[in-house]
């Protein structure tokens, strides 16, 4: 990675660099709600020497320049750029607020005593340095074993496994449907009259899976895969499977309960509800991420979810019950998650 595709990835967030008389020393900034995000990048791979005194000094420099402009609230992040490791491991660690960027492997280095994320930077650093040819663009967390499992969030896959699966899933199970006829939907469709009277509860999660025409499936689908992707990758594989589920089941339960509710017995199949789920999950970690997780907004995803229950409330033969279930249970299933594993806690470890 170069210092050039550097400068484009901040431009692209909405970041202007700052002139510099040291060519080691880059500086990009951005406002953020009532606060101002500095993002200082230290080239190491020219051999300045910079003692601890001489870092905070800068830092320091940094803030007392846009408190001159009348800024409050300034937040400074560093990044140093380098080759060997160990030498900017010396001076990361005086600052809880740096990470080190290895530039011959294209690698995020995170020190456990270091912040877990910096308004979403973190997971924007791995996306694009994975992105880049030469390496995975794989965080390691130091002073700590490297694990390659679902539950590690520093060294979580980038294939997004469980939503390929779940897609396939869904597209396999059509076409069995377009050469079996009614056979599956008759096993596998939801009801009222299934639930409430034979007992056929695995129905609840059985009509997941099943679509009643070929717009029905790929309206699902074409979401559920860039928008489960994000979150898989974001969570885990083992979280998302369990709110992708949750979500769908929900919203079932949701629907059979309104219906209940309404004295009506309409047999319904989908996973509208479980795709719900996963876009009130993204809405929950963008928030987290201060409204910003790559390029998507809050605001974005908000109004595409409320749009999205909006058609389905002026449209006809629609599930609108499992929806609403759906995404709530997203939500708050997400939240849950990220509250409960370290990787969810971006803001617990250290307040900006």
């Amino acid at each position: 990675m170069t210092t050039e595709q550097l400068d484009e990835l901040f431009f692209s967030y909405g970041y202007y660099k700052i002139p510099s008389n040291l060519p080691e020393f880059v500086f990009y900034c951005h406002r953020e709600m009532q606060a101002v995000n500095v993002i200082q990048v230290i080239d190491y791979r020219q051999n300045p020497y910079i003692s601890e005194d001489q870092y905070f000094h800068l830092k320091e420099k940094i803030i007392e320049f846009f408190r001159q402009k009348g800024e409050k609230e300034i937040h400074v992040m560093s990044l140093i750029l380098c080759a060997d490791t160990q030498k900017a491991k010396n001076l990361c660690l005086c600052d809880s607020f740096c990470w080190i960027i290895n530039m011959t492997e294209n690698r995020l280095i995170v020190h456990e005593s270091q912040i877990s994320d910096f308004y979403g930077w973190k997971g924007i650093l791995e996306d694009y340095l994975f992105a880049l040819p030469d390496r995975s663009g794989e965080t390691v967390q130091e002073n700590q074993p490297i694990e390659r499992n679902s539950w590690d969030r520093q060294g979580i896959s980038r294939l997004a496994l469980v939503n390929i699966i779940l897609v396939a899933v869904n597209v396999i199970l059509f076409l069995i449907c377009t050469f079996t006829g009614d056979l599956l939907y008759n096993k596998g469709a939801l009801g009222v009259m299934y639930i409430v009277e034979d007992k056929a509860y695995y129905r609840i999660v059985s009509s997941m899976f099943l679509h009643w025409d070929l717009q029905h499936l790929f309206s699902n689908m074409i979401v559920l895969y860039y928008v489960g992707a994000v979150v898989e990758r974001r969570i885990g594989h083992i979280p998302y499977a369990i709110v992708y589920f949750l979500a769908g089941i929900a919203g079932n339960i949701f629907s059979i309960g309104y219906q209940v509710f309404l004295g009506e017995d309409i047999v319904s199949a989908g996973a509208s509800g479980a795709v719900f789920g996963v876009e009130g999950a993204l809405l929950f970690l963008i928030i987290m991420h201060h409204g910003r997780l790559e390029s998507m907004t809050a605001g974005r995803v908000a109004f595409a979810i409320a749009f999205s229950l909006y058609c389905g409330f002026t449209s006809t033969n629609v599930n609108n019950a499992a929806h609403i279930g759906g995404v709530l249970m997203g939500f708050a299933s997400a939240a849950v998650i990220c509250l409960i594993f370290p990787w969810g806690r971006l803001r617990k470890d250290k307040s900006l």
